[in-house]
């Protein structure tokens, strides 16, 4: 198995949102379609998964510095490729994006799909602690997303 990853800093815009996001959205944008357009003509989507997420969301309120800052309960994801059902969005938010209002999806239920995927298994426990309590790579319990799974 092989991985790479590509990094674009820059996300983090407590200051100056808009005019941050649309330049770093010049140089996300071609890069990501190209990316799936060659995956596409070299036959290689159904074996790589691409993946592009952040850690948190951005605050659906500007701040005083024209900023967002973290947010934590509304997040966004891109999942493609890697044998996943695409084309569609799972979730809703409300107009502001600040609530989740349908399907939310806790960040476990991205990474077990992403582990399933990568034909891991998620309900296996990894390490005992040194309490001896098991521990899990997502929190106990939660499945791959079902509307992507194969």
């Amino acid at each position: 198995m092989k991985f790479i990853e590509v990094t674009l800093d820059g996300w983090d815009t407590h200051l100056d949102n808009f005019t941050r996001v649309g330049s770093l959205c010049r140089d996300l944008d071609p890069g990501m379609s190209a990316l799936l357009a060659d995956l596409s003509e070299r036959k290689l989507l159904d074996d790589t998964l691409v993946i592009w997420m952040g850690e948190f969301g951005r605050t659906p309120t500007i701040n005083k510095d024209a900023g967002r800052d973290h947010w934590p309960r509304v997040s966004c994801a891109l999942l493609a490729c890697g044998g996943m059902k695409t084309g569609q969005l799972i979730g809703a938010t409300d107009r502001l994006g600040g609530e989740a209002t349908e399907r939310p999806v806790q960040f476990g239920e991205v990474f077990a799909t992403l582990y399933h995927n990568l034909g891991i298994d998620v309900s296996k426990v990894t390490v005992n602690d040194l309490s001896g309590r098991p521990q899990y790579l997502v929190d106990n319990g939660l499945q791959p997303l079902k509307e992507v799974v194969g």
